[in-house]
């Protein structure tokens, strides 16, 4: 390592070397991770492979430190915890205090997290799949760019989260509290928000294809360029949403008790094809 750092400036060796960790490091828990892989390995002209320097770099740094980037994900859940790049499945964490703990780039599966504590909590870029948040606190919490798939966060408290660029897919919202609540450029395709607070919730540059709405209170909501090919807006009151025209409208599922804002009407037939 003495002979490696001839090569660099101080500070430079660790920088560059945990850079190369951070790329190839899979979420803990899964097995470990090989920097080499994601590296190539070129035929030596003395025969046999010679390996690129920046592999043997970051092999050496996760040698040294990789009993510190492991000792996170078998911490107990407390508040506080810090799982970020954790793989976690199956776990039963239901009304537990979990505030502020950090799941970043986590791996969840099937976890339950009914009733539990979130709030101040960072999923920031990681994934849920399978995953129970029915009528957990997420004040304030950290979702962007978090990925869930078939995931219920019915009843879930989420004032004062940031969801921007989340991918919620196939996710049930069913009766969450998400009031000026920042949902944009974010993908909530087939996701249901039945019966939801979004009132002042920033919607816009979302996709909400097939998305459902029915009876959610969405006064003040910010709709400007989100997609809504046949989102579901039946029974559903619009008149004081912001950002929609005329051509969401046209592409939308409502029905005579839809509420539409000032200036748009409802189009000669509505898109509720399955």
């Amino acid at each position: 390592m003495r002979a490696l750092q001839r090569f660099f400036k101080p500070g430079e060796l660790a920088e560059r070397s945990n850079a190369a960790v951070l790329k190839t490091v899979s979420p803990q828990g899964l097995g470990g991770s090989n920097p080499s892989l994601s590296a190539r390995i070129w035929p030596s002209d003395k025969g046999g492979y010679a390996v690129p320097m920046r592999a043997l770099i970051a092999a050496a740094v996760l040698a040294v430190h990789a009993p510190a980037l492991q000792a996170g994900c078998n911490d107990p859940p407390a508040a506080g915890v810090d799982w970020s790049r954790c793989a976690k499945q199956r776990l039963m964490l239901n009304r537990k205090d979990l505030q502020g703990a950090r799941f970043e780039h986590a791996v969840l599966f099937g976890v339950n997290f009914d009733a539990a504590d979130l709030s101040r909590a960072s999923f920031a870029s990681a994934e849920a799949s399978r995953s129970s948040f029915r009528h957990t606190v997420l004040e304030g919490a950290n979702l962007q760019k978090l990925v869930a798939v078939r995931s219920d966060f019915s009843g879930a408290k989420l004032v004062g989260a940031d969801l921007e660029k989340a991918e919620f897919h196939r996710c049930v919202l069913t009766g969450a509290a998400l009031r000026g609540v920042n949902l944009s450029k974010g993908d909530f395709g087939r996701s249901t928000f039945d019966r939801a607070d979004l009132r002042g919730a920033n919607l816009a540059q979302s996709n909400l294809a097939r998305a459902s709405f029915r009876a959610a209170r969405l006064e003040g909501a910010n709709f400007a360029h989100s997609f809504l090919f046949a989102a579901r807006i039946e029974a559903t009151d619009l008149s004081a949403v912001k950002g929609l025209v005329q051509e969401q409208i046209d592409h939308a599922c409502g029905d005579a008790k839809t509420k539409l804002p000032p200036g748009l009407r409802a189009p000669a037939s509505w898109q509720c094809a399955d």
